[in-house]
This record gives C-alpha cells, structure tokens and sequence, in this order.
C-alpha cells in the first residue's frame, strides 16, 4: 500500500509528527505500507516560525510553503491512500483537503492536540487569529477513519466521524532504553523537563513549588528546550533541544516534571513528556489533567501533583527515596513497553490503512 503522508513539518523536528507517524514508518514497512511525505514547513521556515518576530519572513515562507502543498492534490491520484496529521496548511481553511476527498482518494485523519480550539502560541500570537480550528470537524467528516491521541479528542471527533480510533502517542523502546541513563557524578538529585518556548509557560508556573523545594534542599533543575524559569536557590541548567541528542540530554535526571493547568487545551495533550520519562525509566510527577491520570498510576508509576503543596510533598518524597525512584522508574518502563511502545501501537495502525481501503 502506498500512503501520501500531509504533515506540518517540518520532518524529524515536529514532535507530534515524529512520535506519531515517523516513528510507526519502519514498522508500517513489515506490513507493507509505504509512505511518502508531504510536509507543509522547511527546515528553513520551521526553524524561524516558532521566534518572536519575522513577520515578513514567516508570511513570506507560509505563503510559499501553501502552494508548495497545493501540489499534493495531484500527486495524491498516485496513492491508495493520504494520513493527514492535523493539517495540509498551517493557516485558512481546509482547501487542499477538500480537493484531496473530491478526488476520491482515502483519507486517514489524525491528531493529538485540542486542534478544534483557538488557541494563541506565546511566539506566534498573531498567527493564531489566522488559523481556522472549526476546520476539525470538517476534516473529521471527509475522513474514511479518524485517529485520535487520546479519548478527550475522540470525544470530539466522534461527533463528526462513526469510525474513530484512540491511538496514543507513542515510544521508541528501542531508542529510549533506562540503561543509557548516566551514572550520578554527585549526590544532588536532578529534576528534569522537556518542551518548547510555547510549552515552557506551563513550568513556569510552577515555580513557586520549585522555590519552596529549593529552600529546604538543594537540586539540580534541567531545562531542555523552552526558557527555563528562575528558580532562587536550584542550580538551573538550560539544554538547548536537538532530535539527536534528547535521549542523551534526559538521560542524566531523576525525576521528570509535567506540569500543565487544567484548560481545554491542555486536556487535549498525549502525555509525551511523561511517556519519554517514564521510558528511560525515571519517575514522572505530572498534574492530573487529561490523559496523564491514564498514564500514570499514582503512587505505582510515578505520582499525581495537583497543588503547590502536593508537587513539595511529591518532590520531596522522591528525592529523599533513592529505591523509591527506581521502583516507581521500573514500573513507569513497563507501562510504556506494554501500552505505549511503537512497536505495540503500529501494527494496529497497519490494520486502520487497509480497514480505510477496503
């Protein structure tokens, strides 16, 4: 089977994308689907797009990138069938699409953000009055099948589509394995978070827990990717985020923080920061929004933190209980190699193809 693969791009770097469909690829080959991409963004505009300002470059390079797309209504005549992550354009409606479905040709849908709401990037505030989120439920319908990351968007996409499947965000077990984890050069427990500079908003606020923290014990605080907060008291190092080196770059820490505020946006999130801890076999402490009270079992894989106080407790517990941490670590590995594994999820994404082609 041949799928044409419409992506936002750009590849390798967009971390839907990559924990989606790119990682299911080599495994979608042993069932003989092959895929060709289509990505709307460049490295080039992908690498200037999520930056404060650029206005004319960013309009400059979505406007190339647009017709640039628009060649993918042909092209998809020549395939069996087109996987839609999100969107064909990042901006407008659902133009491409729609010529896509007219032409008859299949139509995968899938997504693993709250993508039916407006929401507006901290770098692209502007950009986001231009998107157009009721599109959703527009492609929901022309889609043979949908594919939802977790229940809260199936719930949504069910509105729109009778054949919807919750496929979760997933892992590379294979890549991600706890025995890369470097040996601790000191005695200080080392706390860790993963994301963007849209995301990083999200620790922020939990900076006056991490203060608290900070002031009857010491820790290290590891930011990767996004602007670390400043924390009084935590020595705070900031990682710069590359595709190659972020196994490498989480593989020194021993608890992994999620927090999120409780909002329809962020209901919609799969739980990836948590899922890459949890397969490296470190503790996650995550808030109890959304999907992450799947993922995690309080007290058995990690713990649950709603409050500033329960995040102190929480924290406090596992920096004080080496064995603790390798316990609920342990446990966290094996819920990702029995649930969330590639290697687990893929095969029954082969089986959604070839259902959406009969």
């Amino acid at each position: 089977m041949k799928v044409l693969a419409l992506t936002p791009g750009p590849m390798r770097v967009a971390p839907g994308e990559r924990y989606r469909i790119e990682q299911w690829e080599p495994l979608l080959r042993e069932h003989d689907i092959t895929l060709t991409y289509a990505p709307f963004l460049d490295p080039a505009l992908g690498d200037v797009l999520y930056r404060r300002g650029h206005v004319l470059p960013k309009a400059a390079g979505i406007a190339a990138a647009t017709v640039r797309q628009l060649g993918s209504v042909s092209k998809a005549a020549g395939f069996d069938l087109v996987y839609l992550f999100r969107e064909a354009a990042l901006l407008g409606p659902a133009v491409i699409e729609r010529l896509i479905a007219l032409r008859g040709v299949p139509i995968v849908y899938d997504f693993d953000d709250a993508v039916f709401l407006r929401y507006r990037s901290p770098g692209n505030p502007l950009w986001g009055l231009l998107k157009s989120p009721g599109k959703t439920a527009g492609l929901c319908r022309k889609a043979r099948l949908v594919m939802a990351g977790n229940p809260y968007l199936a719930e949504y996409a069910s509105r729109y589509n009778r054949d919807v499947t919750v496929i979760p965000t997933t892992i590379d077990t294979e890549r991600y394995r706890p025995e890369q984890r470097r040996p601790r050069r000191d005695d200080v427990v080392t706390l860790g978070w993963t994301g963007s500079y849209s995301t990083a908003q999200h620790l922020r606020g939990l900076t006056p827990a991490l203060t608290e923290l900070a002031r009857t014990r010491p820790y290290r605080l590891v930011v990767v990717g996004g602007e670390p907060p400043e924390v009084p008291g935590a020595d705070v190092v900031a990682r710069t985020w590359n595709a190659d080196t972020e196994v490498e770059d989480l593989s020194d820490i021993d608890v992994g923080l999620m927090p999120l505020p409780d909002e329809p946006w962020t209901r919609g999130k799969c739980g990836l920061k948590a899922l890459q801890y949890m397969a490296l076999g470190i503790p996650p402490v995550v808030s109890p929004v959304g999907v992450n009270t799947e993922i995690v079992e309080d007290g058995k894989s990690g713990f649950l933190a709603a409050t500033d106080e329960e995040w102190v407790a929480r924290l406090t517990t596992l920096m004080e209980d080496a064995a603790l941490r390798h316990r609920l670590g342990k446990t966290a590995r094996e819920t990702v190699e029995t649930h969330y594994s590639a290697k687990v999820v893929a095969p029954r994404v082969a089986e959604l193809f070839k259902k959406a082609v009969r």
